[in-house]
């Protein structure tokens, strides 16, 4: 079943499931063989392997436009007809506005495009003249094809918090929160009051009065600043922002993913693989081990390990659960079966639909580990409940002619965070004996 590069989603599904049926007869028949003859024969190895790459391809088709159908109600169309992200534009925009300005101001689609129009001028303008509004003045350099000289079209795309958004799942499924201070604080209540048993005249003493607690999540900064020539930003035909939001961008999601799954909270957000085993609400999240290091237990109790970890989740949490791995751990969890031989994981039936793992649908967060001797490379839970991400404003652009000429540097910054707020709503599979 050789898949090529896959765009429709309909058509990913399609080669989703069947795939999988086939995946399923070559898996059977290399267990027959390992309890037959005690080992698979390569042939049939090699066959499965083909098979879950096929899958595998024709997985993150599918899996891009669960993405995208999830992010379907942050969008609006405006007078013109284009596309506007509402949560980026109160981020990039009204977050900007209300910092400057020190009060709320309503940003509308037309208004975010003059602000992108006067933006992108200023990015342009020469300081030895007035600002320049001609349409040839581009970024980069020139003198290093490397650098720009083999990009002769502008392609102006989206602002730059929109494409973050667009390549960070953890932003899909966590809760975001925008703040004008550089903090976001809360209460949590891990306690409860105390009562007692009593008859119609007897004594009523006091009883415990529960106790809260506060949570707080701190902001942090990221950075770039890529420079360019003056004689670039005269002759240079590729569009500046275009291609600087592409670049900055792509690199704030990526160090924003890893963070928000692995980040140690020193400097940067902290993840939630970060967190201890245990069942305190804010301090620890529960583990559970499959029993073998770097892998499943063998057939028929591998997919134990799962099912302690869904079921350990409350009915409100589990209602909203969804699993997280990587691809790689994926390829283990659809070789695992239940006591009745049955497959625990299912692909989706229909453009739009997850995998689904259990009956609950199954998240690619490709930050996760793969597995090995004591790697969390599974957990399942609501993580909107669980995570918080914070959002200090938008990503700033700031231009630089003096410092260092005759380069003209673009300091680009956004704060950022992200922590664990309630601990006991997610839960982690560790690859350990």
């Amino acid at each position: 079943m050789a898949i090529a590069k896959i765009f429709d989603p309909v058509e990913a599904v399609k080669k989703v499931s069947e795939g999988f049926e086939a995946f399923k007869a070559a898996n059977d028949a290399r267990l027959a063989e390992i309890e037959a003859k005690g080992a698979a024969d390569p042939v049939t190895e090699e066959k499965l392997a083909k098979i879950e790459a096929d899958i595998a391809l024709a997985q993150k088709s599918a899996d891009e436009a669960v993405l995208a159908t999830k992010r379907r109600e942050r969008f609006a169309t405006d007078a013109n007809g284009n596309e506007v992200d509402l949560e980026a534009k109160a981020q990039a925009f009204g977050m900007l506005a209300a910092n400057v300005t020190g009060r709320a101001v309503e940003m509308t689609a037309e208004k975010s495009a003059e602000y992108k129009a006067a933006f992108e001028k200023m990015l342009r303008a020469n300081f030895d003249k007035d600002f320049l509004s001609e349409a040839e003045r581009k970024t980069l350099s020139v003198g290093l094809d490397s650098s720009g000289g083999y990009l002769v079209e502008p392609d102006m795309s989206g602002r730059m918090v929109s494409k973050i958004y667009e390549t960070s799942a953890v932003r899909a499924y966590a809760s975001v929160q925008s703040i004008s201070t550089d903090s976001l604080n809360g209460i949590y209540d891990n306690d409860e009051t105390g009562f007692g048993w009593v008859s119609e005249m007897g004594a009523r003493p006091a009883t415990g009065t529960p106790a809260i607690g506060k949570w707080a999540i701190p902001v942090h900064e990221m950075y770039a600043i890529p420079e360019a020539t003056q004689q670039s930003l005269d002759d240079a035909m590729i569009s500046l922002e275009s291609w600087l939001d592409g670049k900055i961008a792509d690199r704030f999601a990526r160090a924003e993913n890893s963070a928000f799954v692995t980040g140690n909270g020193i400097g940067k957000p902290r993840g939630f693989l970060d967190y201890p085993s245990g069942t305190d609400l804010t301090n620890s999240i529960k583990q559970f081990n499959t029993g073998v290091n770097g892998a499943f237990a063998a057939a028929p109790n591998g997919g134990d390990v799962l099912i302690n970890a869904l079921y350990d989740l409350k009915a409100q949490y589990r209602a909203n659960a969804t699993w997280f791995m990587n691809r790689a751990t994926s390829a283990l969890v659809r070789k695992l079966k239940d006591s009745d031989g049955a497959y625990i994981w299912s692909p989706g039936i229909a453009a739009g639909q997850p995998a689904s793992l259990l009956g609950y649908s199954v998240a690619p967060f490709e930050d996760m580990p793969n597995p090995a001797t004591g790697s969390l490379s599974v957990a399942v839970g609501d993580l909107r409940a669980a995570y918080q991400i914070v959002d200090r404003m938008g990503v700033r652009m700031l231009r630089d002619p003096f410092s260092n000429k005759p380069l003209v540097q673009f300091y680009a910054t956004k704060r950022t965070g992200g922590d664990v707020v309630n601990g006991e709503a997610l839960k982690i599979v560790k690859f350990a004996a």
